[in-house]
């Protein structure tokens, strides 16, 4: 996520931790890949930051730098930014490609949540 963005509970991932972070993780888990030169990258991850409050603990907001982390972005077959994928279980369970206003991103991510 872009530094000047970043706040609350977004948590930078790298190659090294993303297996402990992410797929060792026993709540769905938001990973958001971004880089620097991607202009939309920006707006949604403040909208991100946003959501990651309003969640609180039922859903886990992670950002992965693709440029700085090439190996994670290449295993799930990235190509475009920025690109979110929900992780439940160690499986990817859903994917949103490119920027959306937050109520559809909101709308999305609330049906990975238990009950």
């Amino acid at each position: 996520m872009p530094q000047d963005t970043q706040q609350g509970r977004l948590t930078p991932v790298t190659d090294e931790t993303f297996a402990a972070v992410v797929l060792a993780a026993d709540q769905p888990v938001v990973v958001d890949f971004w880089a620097e030169w991607c202009p939309p990258c920006r707006p949604v991850s403040k909208h991100l930051a946003e959501l990651a409050e309003e969640f609180g603990d039922a859903l886990r907001f992670v950002t992965v730098n693709s440029d700085e982390n090439p190996q994670s972005t290449r295993a799930y077959q990235v190509m475009s930014m920025p690109t979110m994928l929900v992780f439940r279980d160690r499986q990817v369970v859903g994917s949103i490609v490119g920027a959306r206003p937050k109520n559809h991103l909101r709308l999305s991510f609330a049906r990975h949540l238990d009950g």
